[in-house]
């Protein structure tokens, strides 16, 4: 009755010694060859090496009656193995300002920033830090820090240590990354307190704000009802020639992906602007990318780059975010020697 599995593979602390990988054949009516063990790690990214090191792979392959073209020992490592054990130098701090308590809520990002540590070659610590707390004083939550990162959410709870958040790395040079309302909240802080424009915030938020600097989509104005209304999906936006955006992305486009309902009131722009803070990304008259110049790194995109990182192929966003801390990392170093 059921399933009558070809493959078991069983999860333990340790590997599965000869003795028990008997025994669950015998139970399971499975071939003793044909379990494997999935033990612990230290890391997810080396269970592929486990289940090679199993046989998992040939087993399979067998079974499939696909010939598999014989390498010799010293030529079998994958890219894969390559990359999942690259020794790594140094560690950064990372301070994740967020609301949402399940680490789970903001998984896309912790594995972003993992992936870019990979590919820098650098422990990542990702640390939890509630934008409520945040909001009684950015300092005593953010000192020590090596990077910011402000991710996205939805409504009004915590907003305003997110804002915060933002101004300490703004303000003490700390490499920063805004995604989504991260990348709405740069404005509004921004607005508020370069600007000098009192009350700015998000329509979202605030709908009685005397300074919407970030306001409904025109298309969204007119729902009510909100389930699957969003701007969702892949868009292409265009990058201007000379800035972070355009070395980080590596040319004059990019397509990611979309989740949001609130834009860059047009209004605001060039205000914004003249006052330094520069649009390095459109998508016809929405604003998809910002930065500021004279900043170590000062990023926010309306888009969520972390929808598209894979091990091997981590988002220039995060890249450069890493790459932003270990160059300041570097000059306090030589700056104390």
């Amino acid at each position: 009755i059921g399933l009558q599995p070809d493959v078991l593979v069983g999860r333990a602390d340790d590997r599965l010694d000869d003795s028990t990988k008997e025994k669950i054949a015998l139970f399971c009516d499975v071939p003793t060859d044909a379990v494997f063990s999935n033990p612990d790690v230290d890391d997810i990214y080396h269970v592929p090496l486990v289940v090679e090191e199993e046989g998992l792979d040939q087993y399979v392959m067998a079974q499939l009656g696909l010939a598999a073209r014989a390498l010799p020992p010293a030529q079998r490592d994958s890219e894969w193995r390559d990359l999942v054990t690259r020794p790594t130098e140094g560690e950064v701090r990372i301070a994740l300002v967020g609301k949402y308590g399940l680490e789970d809520a903001y998984i896309s990002i912790h594995e972003s920033l993992k992936h870019a540590g990979l590919e820098s070659g650098v422990e990542v610590d990702a640390v939890w830090v509630h934008s409520e707390d945040v909001s009684e004083g950015a300092e005593r939550h953010l000192e020590g820090v090596d990077g910011v990162v402000v991710p996205g959410g939805f409504g009004a709870r915590g907003t305003e240590g997110k804002i915060e958040a933002i101004r300490y790395a703004r303000e003490h040079d700390v490499p920063f990354l805004g995604l989504c309302l991260g990348f709405q909240m740069a404005v509004v802080e921004y607005a508020r307190n370069v600007l000098g424009l009192e009350g700015a915030h998000s329509a979202e938020m605030a709908p009685d704000t005397p300074h919407p600097v970030i306001d409904i989509l025109p298309e969204q104005a007119g729902v009510d009802d909100m389930g699957g209304t969003m701007r969702l999906g892949a868009h292409e936006t265009d990058i201007e020639p000379g800035t972070l955006a355009a070395e980080l992305y590596g040319g004059d486009s990019c397509y990611e992906r979309h989740r949001h309902r609130y834009e860059v009131n047009p209004e605001y722009i060039d205000d914004l602007e003249d006052a330094g803070l520069r649009f390095s990304g459109r998508a016809g008259r929405r604003m998809e990318i910002l930065e500021l110049p004279d900043h170590p790194y000062f990023l926010g995109t309306q888009f969520h780059p972390e929808f598209r990182s894979r091990p091997g192929r981590a988002s220039p966003p995060f890249v450069g975010l890493l790459d932003a801390v270990l160059a300041r990392q570097g000059a306090r170093e030589e700056v104390e020697a």
